[in-house]
């Protein structure tokens, strides 16, 4: 890896036909004999033989990263992520190509990582801020800034070896997010403590984005790649399948993650065979990827433009989700429709549409009450529905019966994945239990809006207001 400038003076990063291979050794005498036996065919004049198989985490990364981006990388766990930023960091050498940056370079990887059990938190930090590039005169007038963000306290003057797993990572954090880097590289396996700590440290980066460092962020959650960067790239099993607007990458990752395992390769083929947008300011919000797809396949729509109104993807999975064994009631064929009664699962923000299911008795229950709930990715409960007040629901329902429940709601969320739950109570002994519940059945998407003034997951219908005077 080199450390100087790029030739372009706009390019911060430039990786060229980066790749790496481990060596896999079948059996521990094969380490033995790789470390001899080359070397004596060698002596010999005889062509050498390895003893071992080839292990190749990354293979043939080539890209440019600008100067000010934010550029996200996502794949599956093992696609070669955390290997491809440890060897822009320098931590890991390449074992073909090379990685040129231009800049210092702050990396949230192992924080930490240089740390003297020994020393104090104080002495650390003078040690760690001096690896990561600063001078004497830097750390110094930084000290007060980097002890007051870790917020250990008088622990700071104590050895390490006697913190906390939470005061060593705040005060590693509390270093590198002080170096004030031209880039910044951030693995998500970043874990910094509690949730006010891990709060603050992520308006930090934000505020480093903001002030126009490149960041190179690695993240499994596709709301915060949108949320933070420009581009993304998809890496899987060490190559790259693409890499553009970061929308457009996202839909093809979640494509790729949510793929029956006999369509995988199919997938992988088709993103590889089609190539994302470049970015949203070459080819525009409104434009719409024109490759085209075969219809009724799980590839069906992954041409469809991010800016569409409501439709169906066929592509996205129903869920994963987990039925739990009914009580007397069954829960069949969960879907959204628009108010004309067309099914989607790809919505337009600020539109209104129905969640229906149908519900099929299997014996007498009482004191019956219907809901649902959608939820983030990350399982947040964002907001559900009754059907009744508790204490309210349906006196009795009959053996035999069939229910068509029908809950309309407006989409007021970010743009993102979501999962529906649906469910129903009812009396059982002396209080209420569930009767039937299905978790996560249903996988919806909902669309960008270039007009959108909300921040965060939830519209509050807000209207801003500006009062100019003088």
């Amino acid at each position: 890896m080199s450390s100087e400038p790029s030739r372009c003076d706009d390019v911060a990063i430039r990786i060229d036909d980066v790749g790496k291979c481990y060596p896999v050794y079948a059996r521990p005498r094969d380490r033995l004999a790789q470390f001899v036996l080359p070397r004596l065919a060698r002596a010999l004049g005889r062509d050498a033989k390895n003893h071992f198989d080839e292990y190749w985490a990354l293979r043939g990364i080539s890209c440019e990263i600008a100067r000010g981006e934010q550029v996200g990388i996502v794949g599956r766990n093992g696609a070669g992520k955390s290997t491809l930023l440890q060897i822009v960091c320098g931590t890991l050498a390449p074992s073909t190509g090379s990685v040129q940056v231009g800049g210092r370079v702050a990396a949230l990887l192992e924080l930490g990582a240089g740390f003297n059990p020994e020393f104090t938190g104080r002495e650390n930090v003078v040690l760690n801020a001096g690896i990561l590039g600063l001078s004497a005169a830097q750390i110094k007038a930084r000290m007060d800034a980097i002890l007051a963000f870790a917020d250990i306290g008088p622990f700071v003057e104590q050895p390490v070896k006697t913190y906390s797993s939470g005061m060593y990572l705040r005060l590693a954090f509390a270093v590198a997010i002080h170096v004030e880097p031209d880039i910044l590289v951030v693995d998500e396996a970043l874990s910094v403590g509690d949730e006010a700590f891990a709060r603050k440290c992520f308006a930090r980066i934000r505020k480093i984005r903001d002030d126009g460092a490149t960041i190179l962020f690695v993240s499994h959650s596709a709301g915060t790649v949108a949320e933070v960067c420009d581009r993304a790239m998809l890496l899987d099993r060490g190559r790259m399948l693409a890499l553009g607007h970061t929308r457009d990458v996202l839909s093809r990752y979640q494509k790729l993650l949510y793929a029956p395992a006999e369509r995988v390769d199919e997938v992988r083929a088709w993103i590889a065979a089609h190539p994302p947008r470049a970015n949203a300011q070459q080819i525009g919000i409104d434009d719409v990827a024109t490759a085209p797809a075969p219809a009724d396949d799980v590839l069906a729509s992954a041409t469809a433009s991010s800016d569409q109104a409501d439709f169906f993807d066929p592509g996205l999975p129903r869920g994963q989700g987990v039925s739990y064994p009914g009580a007397g009631a069954r829960i069949d064929d969960p879907r959204v429709e628009t108010a004309d009664g067309r099914r989607v699962n790809v919505l337009a923000p600020g539109r209104d549409y129905v969640y229906r299911y149908t519900v099929q008795f299997d014996r007498a229950i009482a004191g019956v009450r219907f809901g649902m709930m959608i939820k983030t990715v990350a399982g947040v409960e964002l907001g559900g529905a009754a059907s009744a007040p508790v204490g309210e629901g349906v006196s009795a329902v009959a053996a035999g019966r069939r229910a068509q429940v029908r809950i309309g709601f407006r989409c007021l969320l970010a743009p993102g994945t979501y999962f529906l739950n649906a469910g129903l109570v009812g009396l059982v002994g002396e209080g209420e239990n569930f009767i039937a519940r299905e978790v996560d059945v249903l996988m919806i998407r909902v669309q960008p809006d270039p007009k959108r003034l909300a921040t965060g997951l939830v519209d509050f219908d807000v209207r801003p207001q500006v009062d100019w005077h003088g």
